[in-house]
């Protein structure tokens, strides 16, 4: 019997870290401080770690890179082309995490620099992100796009307390979709468990103070929130550009 080599395979774990900063849909981007790709921009990771899942090594690269522990954090999808790491065989499993407004972190130990980005600046071929984290960010925001058809993840965007402009924001943001104002109001507010009001109002200082709401305890959507349903959207090239938003609620995690 002849004995088959095998190269040897390293597991990390990727993450797309999107948030919603000044009307704009973004992504947290740190700066390679070694090689290969040293001085490209890339999204934060790191190598599984020895009695680690791959999950707990997604987890501890959120709460490295942002401070923050439970967030909306999911699988995305695994990326194992031989060719994706020149140094080596690697393969990574890529998640999907989702944060309110968040502050720029201090870089890691294997970067030089960490920065919140313009989605659609990173996801222009221009923009040159290591390894094959162009494709990992693509397949994040079009899953995050689609959840929100469905689900109730746009509020995991927001703080704990936030307005209904600030929620429509979040699916301007995503969609690349000015939404009507009254007809995304009926929707959201009769949507059982989607928004819990709590009895609070803010103001921004103009016009009358706006209802404060929660999260709800629902989940999904019913019915869903389809895009074309939800006015026409813009061209696909401004589909992540910034849009005009209301004050935000400050929050550390959704909640």
């Amino acid at each position: 019997m002849t004995r088959r080599s095998h190269e040897q395979l390293r597991l990390t774990a990727d993450l797309a870290i999107l948030t919603v900063r000044e009307g704009s849909l973004q992504v947290l981007t740190v700066h390679r401080g070694n090689e290969p790709f040293r001085g490209h921009r890339a999204l934060p990771g790191g190598f599984v770690r020895p009695r680690e899942t791959v999950d707990d090594t997604a987890a501890r690269e959120l709460r490295e890179e942002t401070g923050l522990a439970g967030v909306h954090l999911e699988q995305l999808a695994v990326f194992s082309d031989p060719d994706r790491d020149p140094s080596g065989r690697v393969v990574t499993v890529a998640y999907l995490a989702v944060a309110p407004d968040l502050p720029v972190p201090e870089a890691g130990s294997d970067a030089t620099a960490a920065s919140w980005e313009p989605v659609d600046q990173m996801l222009d071929p221009a923009a040159d992100l290591a390894f094959d984290h162009g494709q990992i960010l693509a397949a994040a925001v079009e899953r995050a796009r689609g959840k929100l058809e469905y689900t109730t993840l746009a509020a995991a965007f927001c703080g704990p307390e936030f307005t209904i402009a600030e929620l429509r924001t979040v699916y301007e943001s995503l969609w690349g979709a000015r939404l009507d104002h009254r007809n995304f109001s009926r929707k959201v507010l009769g949507t059982d468990g989607f928004l819990t009001p709590t009895g609070q109002r803010t103001s921004s200082g103009v016009g009358r103070p706006a209802m404060l709401y929660r999260r709800g305890p629902a989940t999904t959507l019913h019915p869903p929130m389809l895009r074309h349903s939800m006015d026409l959207p813009v061209s696909p090239e401004r589909r992540t550009t910034r849009t005009a938003g209301p004050r935000r609620v400050n929050g550390e995690h959704p909640g």
